[in-house]
């Protein structure tokens, strides 16, 4: 991920502490970073990283009304006439600043990742694959539980069909026919009544993701902190206190925009009335757009801002499916047995004999990549299970859907005939 990237930025005005004035520019934030640059020079006047923050707040006294302070390690940096308004910025800052401070990317971890080796990098790579799989499988079988209700639908109305059939057969027949009664005295062959197995999708299908948001609705200039949650069936929106501000089925989605990878709006058109948009912007949106271009592939574009991300983002799934397990195979070939010989590195310096060292995984690191291995095998097959699954139900319905509308072709020339 790009950390120059610019989330967001806002005109203000900076109190510079060493001529005692107050500067008008910028204020910019991105995903590790705040800063300010000043309009008439373009001098860069504040550069910090978001870990060195410890307090954000918004403050006013006699002479400065309406201002945000942050608090930099002993610096506290004042800005004032905040555009659209101070809590928009204030909202946007905290949030990105809480996450920072949570995520792995805060100084501490940032220190520890420098010390990381080849064998922590590929199992982060696999873990984050193994939850790409897992989420995979879990649209996967939401869908194959929706083929399994139009299945039991086509079922029924082929049932309610026969029925249909045999009634026409007995207004068809002659009066004088006189086994025309047996048709209505015979019992029916009807199948026996279902019980409703899906009583409430919403509580029985599983969370995949859930992230923290600054939410803005349509147009207004006022943000509030919430919730995205991500279910194989849609999205929905929330507020801090868990209350549905809005939820957005598959079906009701029209289109999805990623402003950049960690801004999107959700839009569902309407004809006479306002269109239902939402704006989302979340330090972990990186995380929910892979999620959200699975599932509405044909409703999700990428602005130009987001461009860059995307392609980076696929092309490690390229790799995932060739160099990735060849890398991970090779690696834990290199653990179990190596490939060069005590004898091999006489003819290298030390920097080369340590750089071959650092390149090497330890025992308890190929143990662990192993048992990824493994369950992203098993999530594989039994992912390639559901499709081949799904695939001949779609070839049911579609037959059962063929053979039911003929019938009915047939049977509304028969009702035609009778009246």
């Amino acid at each position: 991920m790009n950390e120059d990237i610019r989330i967001h930025s806002w005109p203000c005005s900076y109190y510079l502490d060493t001529s005692k004035q107050w500067v008008s520019g910028r204020l910019s934030l991105t995903p590790v970073a705040i800063k300010f640059t000043a309009d008439k020079t373009g001098e860069l006047l504040v550069n910090f990283h978001l870990s060195s923050v410890s307090e954000i707040k918004k403050e006013s006294s006699n002479l400065i009304f309406s201002s945000l302070t942050i608090l930099e390690k002993n610096t506290k940096h004042w800005f004032s006439s905040l555009q659209p308004n101070r809590n928009v910025v204030f909202n946007i800052l905290e949030h990105f600043w809480r996450e920072q401070l949570l995520s792995s990317q805060g100084a501490g971890a940032e220190a520890a990742a420098l010390q990381s080796t080849k064998g922590k990098e590929l199992t982060g790579l696999l873990t984050g694959s193994q939850k790409r799989l897992e989420d995979t499988a879990k649209v996967l079988h939401y869908q194959g539980e929706q083929f399994d209700n139009i299945m039991r639908g086509l079922n029924k109305i082929e049932g309610d069909m026969d029925v249909a059939d045999r009634l026409l057969t007995e207004l068809e027949s002659p009066s004088w026919w006189p086994f025309s009664s047996k048709l209505w005295k015979a019992p029916l062959e009807t199948k026996p009544k279902e019980t409703a197995t899906v009583s409430d999708s919403k509580n029985q299908e599983g969370i995949i993701i859930r992230i923290p948001v600054i939410i803005t609705h349509r147009t207004d200039s006022n943000v509030k902190p919430g919730k995205l949650t991500l279910f194989a069936s849609g999205l929905e929106i929330s507020d801090c206190n868990s209350q549905v501000i809005h939820r957005f089925e598959s079906k009701d989605v029209d289109d999805i925009r990623v402003h950049t990878p960690y801004e999107i709006s959700v839009r569902q058109r309407f004809i006479g009335k306002p269109d239902t948009s939402y704006r989302l912007l979340s330090a972990k949106m990186p995380e929910a757009i892979p999620i959200l271009e699975m599932q509405f592939s044909k409703k999700i574009q990428f602005l130009e801002d987001a461009l860059g991300f995307a392609g980076a983002r696929k092309s490690p799934q390229v790799d995932l499916g060739t160099s990735i397990w060849q890398a991970a195979t090779g690696l834990l070939g290199g653990v179990v047995q190596p490939s060069s010989p005590v004898g091999g590195r006489e003819g290298m310096d030390d920097d080369q004999v340590q750089l071959q060292k650092q390149e090497r995984i330890s025992q308890e690191e190929a143990k662990e990549l192993k048992q990824i291995l493994k369950k992203l095998k098993g999530l594989a097959l039994e992912t390639e299970a559901e499709l081949e699954r799904q695939d001949e139900a779609l070839d049911s319905i579609t037959t059962s859907v063929d053979r039911a509308t003929l019938n009915i072709d047939k049977q509304n020339r028969r009702i035609k005939k009778l009246t």
